[in-house]
């Protein structure tokens, strides 16, 4: 089995470790054990394993003195940790045993767990992928965020409509972080700039502390263990006391929840721009601590020794690559132009020029809504010295273009990075493109898409600046951890090389005709979805059909990722049963699961649709298991484990053009689920590596999207023109679907009809059409199973593995490293 080799002296030691564990938890006056007891015990007996090797890790970086890699992102959606560390240490069935001898089921206390859900979706997600990655590659890397007490809501649904919950995941405490007040760091707001004769003063701020909590981060078997250092806000103890000195001591005491905000709350927008000032806060917060935390490192890096060795910046870049996951920690632009020129007294080109080796930016996203457009008149009073900076870098950049393009003011305007306007607003996105000397897009199609239209002119100047990296997400979690049974029956057939090396299952197609094979990987299907009913029935009380096609679609809830198109399919599916009951229909469930961003009125409309469609559809005798629709609640890490290995069908239908990437798809590929969708995002890539004829794609590409805007996208035509859409749409409209209440969607028509952006009739005929081919292959099993295994197959690529390979070569400039660290219990070197 992939889950490790269980040797008895492993488990004794296991067993003996938890009950130790366990009566330090049990202190006197309670002598009875909760499950909860049982997973903290569990949790420390695997952290004890964690430590020898993450000290070790450090110490061996202290020693190499590598180039050190720094991923910023205001979001790690890290899932649960417990099974993770498990699978990494190759632990996992010595713990599986020793709990099961102790009268334990492992699963049980898994369950138990929070996830660590501080993202919104994608992005955080890819950051998680991307630390395991780099652990397990051996880099000596850091990620470095925000330690929000609440992460992304809890979603519960109530007579179908979405309502948030507050996710209060560290009410239980977290077993796998480590409190670093010992590293604990200013962060300076408000105030105002001097300009001296010694240089500029930044004077009069408001002061708020960083608290640094490290989380271990194992790589797969090679005793590597990096960290995640994620701050939390603290008022210093003299905040507000000088205000109130009027007696008002408890008042000021109060107030100290005023700094301590800034990581109290997760943001819970995903591909949508709020300009808050909490939110800036929390950028600038992120940014401030970290590279502070990054130049201290820089000037001692040597183990133990705080006192600095490093005093000149001329090798910075050398030994320090900072990447910016998108463009929420942009500020590291200007605040380390701030610390060089104004703290460290480096002359202002050649820290211009250390700061744009140092820094790559990745963007994540071509949507207008979701790029980050700072009001000026808020820099000024929160950041005034980094006002400065941007505005003396935006001129500095200007002239550049002004002198190769003369008279071009067009082009001036739309390079500035200040632009103009009722409210003069900053473009957080060209302050990275000018300040990083890579940028980055996250799949191929994306990438050309950032070149030839978002940042076209900024293109033009520098090509070499633009590169591509496609998305990736970590075998680790997405197949071993989640899916045991498939990655076993792989192991079986061609050995374990792929759990590192996720390329090697192109070995596999040379099983794609092994009747034996075949058979094995549809049994595993069987098998997860026969869970995977189970758990549904618990949670939702609805009789599952294990045997229809399991046709999913799970991501944040957004009009560009068409979840409405899904929606119309299982209408139509449903008018045609209604029409010709005792004709033979393929059987399908229906799962659609995601968040609405709380502000975002369509998305949760969206949802109360797809609920009230379900509540008819399920409800109804002449359908009976033929189909179902069934919205899954509070989709997050941990149910999208459980959900992926048990898809036969993944959805990823956005319009073409604009899913910067997509990593949901990937995880459904690999896990042996055949695409529905169009040609966006990494889909073009699997499409490319298994053949367009192994993916179910439809609808227009990309140039069909434009050619449609110039013609002008007009939705009444469909409408007219097409029956079984007209048929549904009117259900919507006249309130077929909810009847106590017949104008409730009245917004979805009225948007689908006159304002769609995401042109959904446009793509409907050749969706339903092409479900219809998913029909037919799946009447057939064998040829179903033959195209999985395929899909399966080339589905290498995908690997974070080979996305940090070349992150690591093309942008860091450093070498992944096979070499394992020796273990605790060996003598170093």
């Amino acid at each position: 089995s992939v889950r490790g080799i269980a040797g008895l002296g492993d488990v004794a030691e296991v067993r003996k470790s938890f009950n130790r564990h366990l009566h330090f938890t049990l202190v006197k006056d309670r002598n009875v054990a909760t499950p909860r007891d049982y997973y903290f015990a569990l949790a420390h007996t695997v952290r004890d394993h964690l430590v020898g090797r993450w000290i070790r890790t450090q110490q061996h970086y202290y020693e190499r003195d590598p180039k050190r890699i720094y991923y910023l992102s205001l979001e790690f959606y890290m899932g649960r940790t417990l099974q993770n560390t498990m699978v990494n240490l190759g632990l996992q069935n010595a713990c599986d045993e020793a709990i099961y001898q102790l009268g334990l089921d492992l699963e049980e206390l898994e369950e138990i767990e929070e996830d660590a859900g501080l993202g919104n979706g994608g992005l955080g997600r890819l950051a998680a992928c991307f630390l395991d990655s780099m652990a397990t590659l051996g880099l000596a890397a850091y990620g470095y965020g925000i330690r929000y007490e609440f992460g992304i809501f809890n979603q519960k649904i109530v007579d179908g409509w979405q309502v948030e919950e507050a996710d209060d995941w560290l009410r239980y405490g977290n077993p796998w972080e480590k409190a670093r007040p010992e590293y604990m760091l200013p962060v300076h707001f408000y105030g105002r700039v001097e300009h001296t004769p010694e240089g500029v003063k930044w004077i009069d701020t408001q002061v708020v502390l960083a608290m640094p909590y490290d989380t271990p981060v194992p790589g797969y078997k090679n005793n590597t263990v990096n960290t995640m250092r994620l701050w939390s806000a603290k008022a210093p103890n003299d905040f507000n006391l000088q205000e109130f000195n009027m007696g008002d001591y408890i008042e000021a005491v109060l107030d100290r929840n005023l700094a301590e905000n800034i990581s109290r709350v997760l943001y819970p927008n995903d591909n949508f721009f709020e300009g808050k000032e909490l939110r800036l806060k929390q950028e600038y917060f992120v940014v401030a601590a970290t590279l502070q935390d990054i130049i201290r490192r820089f000037k001692s890096s040597k183990f133990g020794c705080r006192d600095p060795v490093r005093t000149c910046f001329e090798t910075f870049p050398d030994k320090v690559a900072i990447q910016l996951n998108d463009t929420h920690p942009a500020l590291s632009i200007p605040e380390l132009m701030r610390i060089l020129v104004d703290v460290e007294k480096v002359d202002w080109d050649k820290a211009w020029e250390i700061t744009k080796r140092t820094c790559a930016y990745t963007n994540h996203t071509v949507l207008p809504e979701a790029l980050e457009r700072w009001p000026v008149s808020m820099f000024e009073k929160l950041l005034p010295r980094h006002l400065e900076i941007i505005y003396a870098l935006n001129q500095m950049h200007l002239d550049r273009v002004a002198a190769l393009y003369p008279g071009d003011i067009d082009r001036l305007r739309r390079m500035s990075v200040i632009e103009e306007g009722d409210c003069k607003r900053i473009n957080m996105a060209h302050l990275c493109v000018i300040g990083s000397h890579a940028v980055n897009g996250v799949a191929r199609i994306h990438s050309d898409i950032v070149k030839n239209s978002v940042f076209k002119d900024f293109y033009e100047l520098e090509p070499e600046k633009f590169q591509n990296k496609t998305n990736g997400i970590t075998p680790r979690r997405w197949l071993l951890l989640c899916n045991p049974g498939l990655a076993d029956v792989i192991a079986e057939k061609i050995g374990e090389g792929f759990i590192t090396d996720l390329s090697q299952l192109k070995k596999l197609l040379e099983f794609i005709d092994n009747e034996t094979f075949i058979r094995d990987v549809a049994k595993v299907k069987q098998e997860n979805k026969l869970k995977f009913a189970a758990y549904l029935e618990g949670q939702y009380k609805v009789k599952i059909n294990p045997m229809s096609m399991f046709d999913v679609q799970v991501k944040r809830i957004h009009e560009y990722k068409r979840q409405l198109l899904n929606c119309l399919h299982a209408i139509t599916l449903y008018n045609r049963i209604r029409c010709n009951p005792s004709k033979s229909f393929v059987p399908r469930t229906i799962m659609i699961g995601g968040k609405a961003a709380p502000g975002y009125h369509m998305a949760k409309m969206i949802i109360k649709l797809i609920t009230s469609v379900g509540e008819v559809i399920n409800n109804d005798p002449y359908v009976g298991d033929k189909l179902k629709v069934i919205f899954l609640e509070n989709y997050r890490v941990s149910l999208a484990e459980k959900v992926i290995p048990a898809a036969d069908l993944s959805q990823q239908i956005s319009t073409a053009g604009t899913e910067a990437s997509g990593t949901g798809n990937m995880k459904f590929m690999v896990n042996g689920a055949l695409t529905i969708g169009t040609m966006d995002g990494a889909n073009v890539e699997m499409a490319e590596e298994a053949g367009e004829e192994n993916l179910f794609i439809f609808g227009m590409r990309v140039e069909d999207v434009e050619a449609l805007d110039r013609k002008g996208y007009n939705a009444r035509e469909y409408y007219d023109s097409l029956p079984e859409l007209r048929q549904a749409i009117d259900q919507i409209s006249s309130g077929f679907f909810s009847p106590r209440d017949p104008g409730c969607f009245k917004d979805v028509v009225n948007m689908l009809m006159y304002h769609d952006r995401f042109k959904v009739f446009a793509d409907y005929e050749a969706y339903i059409k092409c479900q219809g081919q998913v029909d037919q292959l799946f009447m057939d099993p064998r040829e179903w199973t033959r195209k999985v295994i395929r899909n399966i197959a080339c589905s290498g690529k995908f690997s974070s593995d080979r996305t940090i390979t070349e992150y690591a070569r093309e942008i860091w400039g450093v070498e992944p490293s096979a070499t394992a660290i020796p273990p605790p219990n060996l003598p170093r070197n």
